[in-house]
């Protein structure tokens, strides 16, 4: 049967998709994309039944595929069908096919538009891969957290019935009690640095950056790296001659760097060398994914330990991963220095071979023509108050009451709300000054920022001061503080908060 040179030229070869004409199932026509994803010349494919085409499978379904459209016989579009077909050399994959029926002078013919929706299911088996990725690390993040907790909650529960059962006994034990309470406290610090790696690993630490040089880093902590990694290992530090600031968090710097050593020298028992080199590295533009072009300064920290092997150093970076046996370490480490890097805008790769050691390299954007800021006078911190008044915001009642208990025995005059709504009543209804709103960040109802909006907008004499462990409602992009912005971290001391009081009232 002969086709006019309109039907078979130009459109059907400029077609984005392969399209089959079939006569009672016959292949009457191919155009030329039907040739390409199917592997057949049109010559041979031609005239052949179109089930040379499908796998046993779609062969069985088709025809059911077919009455679920709820087509009729007749001129019009029959529906749409996903099936699996298969090319020429007997390899199959997944398509779609629009299949409708035209009338032409020869009769009617059943037209098929066929897609090749591999890549589409390529990238759904990702995507899947990917959320089955992710919540698997973030069940094991909840495991880590579960069980670090869990440990710092049984010590702290069991040593405050210590000091409870000692101090209600007849003749109480002045000494165990303050030896218990220590324990307590100690299990509250460990908890408290354990929550600011959470934090720094998700990039929601208020980090404080400074433009500083990196050598100049790099010696500060030298000594306390060669405390940390022991006399049996060899430190070697090899400072590039001259290198570009950089914009970062001088503490987070130090935990960066000690954390690497710590890691070299558990991966050295027997000694070894760690070697510390920075320089200067030029990005080209689409050089690095994570990058944009310009200049950084490359941090390296090179160990001669026993390495990884490829599935470790694949799972390297992820939160309370380890490989230390016995529960050694919380496995947050290295992705504490992932989020300490990625905040400031670098990156972090590490390459690692078993029996040679493992390199971590950290590229840092460099800040030329960034003036540092001029370090405050060094002096006495003032804590006491003089009855000034403070309007302390929040939800939590045992840290409100806290928070009173160490402000009032200060020397201020207190007055307290259990969140944003009450906090306005009680302010409209105080007729004296009220000089300081110490407010948490995140609580129900109305966010301490929104409240100090508020407030200051009738009372703009009023200053402010935020206290937080998640402090992500009032930082800016990069996790600093908006200009203006006073934060307390928690959990606090009473030596914490009055200093940032007064500090605050003074300022």
């Amino acid at each position: 049967m002969e086709w006019s040179e309109e039907l078979s030229g130009g459109l059907l070869r400029a077609a984005p998709d392969a399209i089959v004409v079939m006569d009672e199932g016959r292949i009457v026509l191919v155009n030329d994309r039907a040739e390409e994803i199917f592997g057949w010349p049109r010559a041979e494919l031609v005239g052949r039944h179109a089930r040379v085409l499908l796998t046993d499978a779609a062969r069985e379904s088709f025809p059911e595929a077919l009455k679920r459209s709820g087509k009729g016989l007749g001129p019009g579009p029959v529906g749409m069908v996903s099936l699996r077909v298969r090319r020429r050399d007997g390899s199959e994959f997944p398509a779609e096919a629009s299949l409708a029926v035209v009338e032409v002078p020869e009769g009617e013919m059943t037209v098929a538009v066929v897609r090749d929706v591999s890549e589409r299911h390529q990238l759904q088996a990702e995507a899947h891969s990917h959320r089955s990725q992710r919540l698997e690390a973030l069940g094991q993040l909840a495991g880590g957290i579960a069980h670090d907790f869990n440990n710092l909650l049984g010590v702290i529960v069991n040593y405050a019935n210590f000091v409870i059962e000692e101090a209600e006994s007849p003749t109480p034990d002045v000494a165990t009690i303050a030896a218990d309470a220590r324990q307590v406290v100690k299990a509250g610090e460990r908890g408290t640095a354990l929550t600011h790696q959470l934090l720094k690993f998700a990039r929601r630490e208020v980090v404080r950056p400074q433009v500083l040089d990196l050598n100049e880093a790099v010696a500060d902590v030298e000594g306390l790296l060669r405390r940390s990694i022991g006399e049996h290992i060899t430190l070697i530090t090899r400072p590039a001659a001259s290198l570009p600031p950089v914009t970062c968090d001088p503490g987070q710097i130090e935990q960066l760097l000690v954390t690497l050593g710590v890691n070299a020298r558990d991966a050295m028992p027997s000694g070894g060398s760690l070697v510390i080199d920075t320089a200067v590295s030029h990005i080209a533009p689409g050089e690095h994914a994570e990058l944009a072009a310009g200049e950084y300064v490359r941090l390296r920290v090179c160990d001669s330990g026993r390495g990884m092997a490829p599935d470790v150093v694949e799972r390297a970076f992820e939160p309370f991963f380890t490989t230390k046996p016995n529960h050694q370490a919380t496995g947050l480490g290295l992705a504490t220095v992932y989020g300490i890097v990625t905040q400031a805008g670098g990156s972090v790769s590490l390459a690692s071979e078993p029996g040679v050691g493992t390199t971590v390299t950290v590229l840092l954007p460099s800040s030329e023509g960034v003036e540092p800021e001029p370090e405050p006078a060094a002096g006495p911190v003032a804590t006491g108050g003089h009855g000034e008044t403070l309007l302390v915001v929040e939800d939590e009642a045992a840290l409100r009451d806290v928070a009173g208990r160490i402000l009032s025995g200060a020397g201020y005059h207190v007055l307290t709300a259990d969140g944003g709504p009450n906090a306005l009543r009680l302010a409209e209804l105080h007729e004296g000054a009220i000089d300081l709103l110490v407010s948490d960040v995140v609580m129900p109802g109305m966010l301490g920022k929104e409240l100090a909006e508020r407030l200051t907008g009738v009372r703009p004499a009023t200053r402010v001061l935020y206290m937080s462990g998640y402090a992500q409602p009032v930082l800016a992009s990069q996790g600093t503080l908006d200009p203006g912005v006073a934060l307390l971290e928690k959990p606090f001391t009473a030596e914490d908060l009055l200093a940032a009081v007064r500090k605050r009232l003074d300022g």
